[in-house]
């Protein structure tokens, strides 16, 4: 198998990079990943990961929610039941940024089409995108929708829209570098970036670490935090304007992770170290689970 091992950092290029951890495929095949950081910048990635020709295989499972929207299990219930709600809140929040009632959206990473099917509903001019052809199969199915497969990206017009969202789709982009820059290319001037990420500086992070559910090895390549995903968008001419917690995430990621740890009564033990993580995330700015956060272009 063709693997992706890095001699320095992905962010600031240093050298002194430095292993943390190894992390077990939860979804796929069991395999061990190392998770490695830089000292210099903080920035934490996995290493050793599959290319992009040998990373699909690490999708093909029925547990994997994004792709497949199964309801088995306690966790997936709940993440159906919190799903919902939160396509409430992330169209309103569109709308309260942008000011605008109709405007023009990609939705990067579209899994199975709940967000771009909300926006639509909402009166957008919509785009999605998403790299899985069974999770497309299943955004037609469900909705009626054709999301265009990831090479479409490419072909876009350059400053084509108001909106582009991300959510949680940004770790798993081999070509971190590249996607930036198609992403300034192809927002317009006055437009905004919204992208949802894990951190890995959070409460429950820094509780479960190797067993922390949203490391999700191998498929997640990258580990951002507050700080390091600024760096990022700093490096590719954006400015951080805004975050804002995801404050549900923590409780399904907490009982996963109390799952990974082979937890007897893990839904109530993650519950209750989710609610101390959203305690925690009310007095410290980087203790969130999962994170918002607003770019705009440089000016």
């Amino acid at each position: 198998m063709e693997t992706i091992t890095h001699d320095s950092c992905p962010l600031c290029k240093g050298s002194n990079i430095k292993k943390r951890f190894t992390c077990k495929d939860r979804f796929a095949t069991g395999e061990m990943f190392d998770i490695y950081e830089c000292p210099d910048c903080g920035f934490v990635f996995t290493q050793g990961y599959p290319d992009e020709k040998e990373i699909g295989k690490y999708y093909e499972s029925q547990t994997y929610i994004s792709h497949s929207n199964t309801k088995k299990g306690v966790v997936n219930r709940i993440y159906h039941i919190v799903r919902d709600i939160m396509m409430r809140r992330k169209v309103r929040m569109i709308k309260k940024l942008t000011i605008l009632n109709n405007g023009k959206i990609l939705d990067y990473g579209a899994g199975t089409g709940y967000f771009a099917h909300s926006m639509a509903k909402a009166g957008w001019d919509v785009t999605a995108i998403e790299k899985s052809a069974a999770a497309r199969d299943v955004a037609k199915n469900e909705f009626g929708i054709d999301l265009l497969p990831e090479e479409a990206l490419s072909t876009l017009k350059d400053k084509e829209y108001d909106v582009v969202t991300l959510w949680h789709v940004l770790e798993h982009i081999q070509e971190l570098d590249k996607f930036w820059d198609e992403l300034y290319r192809i927002i317009d001037d006055t437009g905004i970036a919204v992208i949802a990420l894990p951190n890995c500086k959070s409460y429950d992070a820094r509780r479960y670490k190797e067993h922390w559910a949203a490391y999700d090895v191998p498929r997640h390549l990258w580990h951002f935090t507050p700080s390091t995903i600024m760096r990022w968008g700093e490096k590719h001419g954006f400015i951080l304007e805004k975050e804002f917690r995801m404050p549900f995430d923590g409780f399904y990621i907490s009982m996963l992770s109390e799952q990974y740890r082979g937890s007897r009564l893990s839904s109530m033990k993650g519950f209750w170290n989710g609610f101390k993580g959203w305690i925690a995330q009310c007095n410290r700015r980087d203790a969130g689970s999962s994170i918002i956060y607003i770019f705009r272009k440089k000016r």
